[in-house]
């Protein structure tokens, strides 16, 4: 069996070459043979499951959540030439430039993202389409659908919040807007795929994560973080009925987040990380060895050097965590109440020519337990923003009142209380819950599965970035709110594929 399911990952990886060259060249349909349920789920472990992908490494470039530091240099004062590479292949990204994907070899650095989740999709395609060829269960059969199906929503979700403008945005109508094409079947043709609508593409997210979380409540229980079960999919409606951003997509957040934590509510106690040296090695937040509130892992580990973070030498590498996402946490007074845990156990320190914050995602987060997915946190966060969004829609005291529960439940399990206890937040205003909402989110989620740079598009904030060039020369930049860069340009490549594959807008 393992030879026939290795020939048969070697016939998709072929197929899928053959479609990046042509999107999907005429090729046989009969060359991928799975026999039964067993050679499918190796298939779709292997193909349509995302862990070994290096992907979205570029993201957090765009975001206010990181700065730029120069080159660095070496304690002789000489340029620190380990850091050039990674300082030009990030400039064009961090200064929002419209050709930022317009050539190589930024492309080999998992800026791809368009061609790496269209082959996933292509896996999820596959897979589904051989279902009822195989040997094997119903019950079997539908586990293998629903996953696919969850799959398939997930990464439909994360091109159309990359590649799109944002579903609600001011001026955007998503029934006229493009979205990305909607490639459903692995069927061979030789019709190159146009974009479809914002609106068709989230309907097809929402049908397929809808139809996932019944079949797999049925049929399938996960047995590791690695694999998505229906809980994943009701956490991935709400968070995309938040994305969707409609006053009336508000109680359907609301619904999806009640079904999640009537499920799971437990969050991970950051205080329980901490030991009388401090942190514990493996405290990560993704440790599913010790964070109950993993849902599902779905990222490769970005502390893992890339092309625009590379590894810690002596001096300040191009890229850290910025100054203005340090400045939103309570750092604490003392060792015996360092406040705000999250401040001292999801960012690297480094003390070299300066305390700074190093970007290597969550800390802790080892390529065994990966550093993006879904956690309860989010869920808590979607609820929250729900909540707050009705309240300035109606005034009710009660959506406030709500909002403050989720908060201040999430904030409980972040601060350190072994010597202070938490004191709740409490807010009337409006608009300023909403910002407390908006900051809390930054806090929780931040360098994770992109949420930063979509929650910036959706709420349309203008952000600005202070860029240092290797010479020492400085250039500010600015996002300005509605950006067309909200929609990031689709890699030359895709573009060369597909000659009916629309550009957008520079």
């Amino acid at each position: 069996m393992t030879k026939r399911i290795t020939y048969l990952i070697l016939l998709f990886s072929l197929c899928t070459c053959i479609s990046c060259r042509k999107f999907l060249k005429e090729t046989s349909p009969d060359e991928i043979k799975p026999e039964t349920t067993d050679d499918l789920t190796s298939l779709m472990n292997a193909e349509a499951y995302p862990y070994q992908d290096a992907v979205n490494t570029f993201v957090d470039l765009l975001t206010d959540d990181i700065q730029s530091n120069g080159q660095g240099k070496l304690y002789n004062g000489d340029p620190d030439p380990s850091y050039l590479s990674a300082l030009q292949n990030g400039t064009l990204v961090f200064n929002w430039d419209p050709k930022m994907f317009d050539g190589d070899p930024i492309l080999s650095l998992g800026t791809d993202s368009y061609s790496i989740y269209y082959s996933k999709i292509n896996g999820c395609n596959v897979v589904m389409d051989n279902l009822s060829k195989v040997s094997g269960t119903d019950q079997q059969k539908n586990a293998i659908l629903g996953q696919t199906l969850f799959l398939r929503g997930y990464y439909y979700l994360r091109l159309v919040t990359l590649y799109s403008q944002p579903f609600n945005g001011k001026g955007i109508d998503p029934n006229v807007s493009l979205g990305v094409p909607l490639i459903l079947s692995s069927t061979v043709t030789d019709n190159y795929p146009t974009r479809n609508t914002i609106a068709e593409v989230y309907a097809q997210v929402e049908k397929d994560l809808k139809q996932a979380a019944e079949l797999l409540k049925a049929n399938f229980t996960p047995s590791t973080a690695f694999r998505a079960g229906h809980v994943a999919a009701y956490s991935l409606l709400s968070r995309m009925y938040l994305y969707m951003g409609r006053d009336q997509d508000m109680d359907s957040v609301v619904t999806y987040a009640n079904k999640v934590l009537a499920e799971r509510s437990i969050l991970t106690q950051l205080t329980s990380y901490l030991t009388t040296a401090g942190l514990m090695s493996d405290a990560g937040i993704y440790n599913t060895d010790r964070s109950p509130e993993v849902i599902w892992v779905s990222g490769a580990n970005p502390t893992i050097a890339n092309g625009y973070f590379p590894s810690q030498g002596y001096e300040k590498p191009p890229y850290t965590v910025s100054a203005s996402l340090q400045s939103i946490y309570d750092p604490g007074t003392s060792t015996s109440n360092q406040g705000d845990l999250r401040y001292a156990s999801y960012f690297t320190r480094w003390y070299s020519n300066g305390y700074y914050l190093n970007y290597t995602g969550k800390i802790n987060s080892t390529a065994k337990y990966g550093t993006n997915g879904i956690r309860l946190a989010e869920v808590y966060l979607n609820r929250a923003e729900a909540y707050a969004r009705k309240y300035i829609a109606t005034g009710n005291a009660t959506f406030s009142g709500n909002a403050l529960s989720d908060l201040n439940t999430l904030r409980a399990s972040r601060y350190d209380t072994r010597n202070t206890a938490y004191v709740p937040v409490n807010i009337t205003d409006a608009d300023s819950l909403f910002k407390f909402c908006q900051d809390e989110r930054r806090r929780e989620l931040c360098l994770e599965e992109c949420h930063r740079w979509v929650d910036i598009k959706r709420w349309g904030l203008s952000i600005s970035h202070h860029f240092i060039a290797a010479d020492g020369s400085t250039t500010d930049v600015t996002l300005p709110s509605g950006s067309l860069v909200y929609a990031l340009p689709i890699p030359f490549t895709a573009i060369n594929r597909n000659y009916k594959l629309m550009q957008n807008p520079r």
